[in-house]
């Protein structure tokens, strides 16, 4: 895997093209990938790295505007921040981390988190299963904002404790890709911000300098997290006395 990750290509591609892509990157490299579904790559690192392939818009980029000093991000076709910025969140961290950690690549989480939903039911079946259930914990990078830290139905406060170390900040939301992932594989996950707004809209735009710098973090946690606690998936529990 490259070190130059061009994140404007990134965001110029389909989901298909990238798809594509990514297959190609990753030509050699031990994994595994279901067509039209998902791409995992084996890591070294007790940590899963997940972002999905599409987005919401309908055509594809092919204006990107910046701001003067290249910090922000737009586009009049919808810039696809959301979750554009994963996928470069997981390249770059891939690429630049001591020790590598696997990588899970979804496709249309939009319309239902197909891609981690059929990741979740190949869990049982997959000669990784013993080591997939070994990870310490999963990190999402698909939350607008720069510092937030969700956890949906995930509910282990030690984790939490963990993760708000690193300067995160615990809020809520209703699913994603981890929903499906970590109970499948009995591990903690958490779904962290990537420094875009107006999300699903024309007017998204992206703050580079907080992705890079949550990006930044995540390979801190990576290089760290031989050496971290294991953190089991408990599910959280409502209405009980």
């Amino acid at each position: 895997m490259k070190n130059n990750i061009d994140f404007k290509r990134i965001l110029k591609l389909s989901q298909k093209e990238l798809f594509n892509q990514l297959l190609l990157s990753f030509k050699g490299h031990e994994g595994s990938f279901v067509k039209d579904k998902y791409i995992m790559v084996k890591g070294e690192a007790p940590v899963m790295l997940v972002a999905h392939l599409d987005t919401v818009h309908k055509e594809t980029v092919k204006v990107i505007c910046s701001s003067e000093n290249g910090n922000i991000l737009m586009s009049p076709q919808g810039i696809g921040a959301d979750d554009r910025c994963g996928v470069y969140a997981l390249l770059k961290a891939y690429s630049t981390s001591d020790i590598q950690p696997w990588l899970l690549f979804t496709c249309d989480e939009e319309i239902g988190c197909i891609g981690a939903s059929a990741f979740a039911k190949n869990v049982n079946d997959s000669k990784y299963k013993q080591e997939l259930q070994q990870l310490h914990f999963i990190i999402e990078i698909d939350r607008k904002g720069k510092d937030d830290a969700v956890y949906y139905e995930c509910d282990n406060p030690d984790f939490e404790k963990f993760v708000t170390k690193y300067g995160f900040k615990t809020n809520v939301g209703s699913v994603s890709d981890i929903s499906y992932v970590a109970p499948a594989l009995g591990v903690a996950a958490v779904n962290l911000s990537s420094g875009y707004y107006n999300a699903h809209t024309q007017h998204e735009y992206i703050v580079v300098s907080e992705i890079e710098n949550t990006i930044s973090k995540v390979v801190k946690m990576v290089n760290e997290s031989p050496s971290s606690t294991s953190f089991e998936y408990i599910e959280a529990s409502y209405g009980k006395w």
